[in-house]
C-alpha cells in the first residue's frame, strides 16, 4: 500500500501538507497561549514539551514494530545528544523566536533555503554529490525567490525588508538544519532512523525545556482548543516523519523527495487561510514560485545521494540513511 506512484503522491502529499500547517499553527499557538513576541522563555517551553512528546511517540511506535529501542552504546547515545541540541533544540531556537517576527507566509518561504543549503553543504562534503548545472540553477532561483518576498514597497521605491530576529533567525534556523542532517546521515548509518529521530527530539526537546524553565518561562492558558492544538503539533512532528520514512522505504528516493516543493506552498496557503496573512502580494507569490521551482529543480535530478531539508530521508539498507525535521 505504501509502493508505486497513486501511493506516493496522496502519501508524500499528505506529509507536506502537515509541515506547512507547522508555521499557521505556532503562530496560533502564541496566541492561545498568550506568549508575547519577546517572551523567549515561553516560546522554548511551548516548543519543548511539543517536540519531547513527538520523541516519545516515535519511539513508543518503532517500540510496537520491534525496532531496537535502546540498543546502542556510549559513543552513539553522545553521538544522539549531539544531534538533538543541534538539529532540535538550536535550530528550534532560531526557528520559534524567528516566526514570532514574520509572517507565516513569508516564514514557510525563508525555511525553504534550507533545500539550497543542503545541496551547498554536500558539494564540499561528498565527492559524489557535486554540484551541477541543473542544481546551481535551482539554488540560485532558489536564493532570488527569498530575496524577492523581502522587498517592501512599490514602483521605484523598492526597499529591502530584512530583520535579523525575524527573516533572519529563519534562515539560520534552515542553515542549522541542513548541516545537522548532513550529520544525522552518518549516525542513521548506524541506527534505524525512526529509533534516531525519536530519541534526538526527545533530548533535543527536554534541552529546551531547560532552557524555557530555567529562563522563567511558563505554558499557561490551558483551554480544550489551544491543547487539541499542542497535541495536534505533536501529532504532526511525529506522524509525518513516520510516513516519509515509510514510504522511502519502499520507494526511489526521487520518486518521494520531488514532492518537498509542495511545502513552501502549503505553508503559505495555509498561514493566508487560518491567519489572514495575504499571499497575492506581488513579491509573496513571485517568491513561492521561484523557491518552489528551485527546489523541484534540485530535488529531481538523479544523483546517488540527496539531502533535503525539512523532510526525512531513507534509502535501503545498502545505502546511505538519514532522518530529517518536521516542522
Amino acid at each position: 500500500m505504501f509502493s508505486g506512484p497513486k501511493a506516493v503522491f496522496l502519501l508524500a502529499t499528505l506529509c507536506c501538507l502537515l509541515w506547512g500547517s507547522a508555521y499557521p499553527a505556532i503562530k496560533n499557538g502564541y496566541a492561545m497561549f498568550g506568549i508575547a513576541a519577546d517572551d523567549i522563555p515561553g516560546k522554548l517551553v511551548f516548543a519543548g514539551w511539543r517536540f519531547l512528546f513527538a520523541g516519545w511517540v516515535l519511539l513508543v511506535l518503532a517500540r510496537i514494530m520491534n525496532k531496537p529501542v535502546f540498543c546502542f552504546g556510549a559513543r552513539d547515545l553522545g553521538a544522539l545528544a549531539l544531534l538533538g541540541v543541534t538539529q532540535t533544540t538550536l535550530q528550534y531556537v532560531f526557528f520559534y523566536i524567528g516566526l514570532a517576527y514574520t509572517t507565516g507566509v513569508k516564514g514557510s518561504i525563508l525555511n525553504a533555503t534550507g533545500t539550497f543549503f543542503s545541496v551547498l553543504l554536500a558539494h564540499f562534503i561528498y565527492h559524489n554529490d557535486r554540484l551541477s548545472y541543473r542544481k546551481a540553477l535551482g539554488c540560485a532561483v532558489g536564493f532570488a525567490g527569498v530575496m524577492v518576498v523581502n522587498l517592501a514597497g512599490g514602483g521605484a521605491g523598492l526597499d529591502f525588508e530584512f530583520t535579523l530576529l525575524g527573516e533572519g533567525f529563519i534562515v539560520i534556523a534552515a542553515f542549522v538544519l541542513s548541516a545537522a542532517t548532513i550529520f544525522g546521515k552518518r549516525i542513521s548509518q548506524r541506527m534505524d532512523s525512526m529509533v534516531m529521530t525519536g530519541h534526538q527530539l526527545s533530548i533535543g526537546g527536554a534541552v529546551l525545556l531547560l532552557m524555557g524553565y530555567g529562563g522563567g518561562g511558563t505554558l499557561e492558558g490551558f483551554t480544550l482548543a489551544s491543547t487539541a492544538l499542542l497535541a495536534y503539533m505533536v501529532v504532526l512532528s511525529s506522524a509525518a516523519f513516520a510516513l516519509w520514512a515509510t514510504l522511502l522505504k519502499y520507494n526511489r528516493v526521487g520518486m518521494v523527495t520531488v514532492y518537498n516543493f509542495l511545502i513552501p506552498v502549503f505553508g503559505a496557503l495555509l498561514s493566508a487561510i487560518f491567519l489572514g496573512e495575504d499571499i497575492l502580494q506581488w513579491r509573496n507569490a513571485l517568491a513561492l514560485a521561484m523557491v518552489s521551482a528551485g527546489i523541484w529543480w534540485v530535488t529531481t535530478e538523479k544523483t546517488p545521494s540527496l539531502t533535503v531539508a525539512s523532510a526525512p530521508i531513507q534509502q535501503p539498507q545498502t545505502t546511505r540513511k538519514t532522518g530529517g525535521p518536521s516542522h
